[in-house]
């Protein structure tokens, strides 16, 4: 199942196992139909917050949530260390 922030601002969606997803407004990620059917998402769904759909065959990039993850440091350079020795 396909669900789908509808509001102007980032949601947190309770999962079973104490699990959340993320969503970033207008952003769509993948939900099992036993997580659908737990009261913080039905109310969620009745609030008109989230939308629920059957399909879900659609990905967006390597996550469904929309956000973007960088490993920039405070000056600038990145994270990653230089390799050093025989290659």
């Amino acid at each position: 199942m396909e669900i789908t922030n509808k509001t102007k601002k980032p949601l947190r969606v309770p999962l079973p196992a104490g699990k959340k997803l993320f969503l970033n407004p207008g952003k769509s990620g993948q939900i099992t139909p036993a997580a659908a059917a737990r009261p913080a998402v039905v109310k969620l769904l009745e609030a008109g917050d989230i939308e629920i759909s059957k399909g879900g065959a659609k990905r967006q990039g390597s996550g469904s949530s929309g956000s973007t993850v960088t490993d920039v440091s405070r000056d600038g350079r990145s994270g990653a260390m230089r390799q050093s020795g025989d290659k």
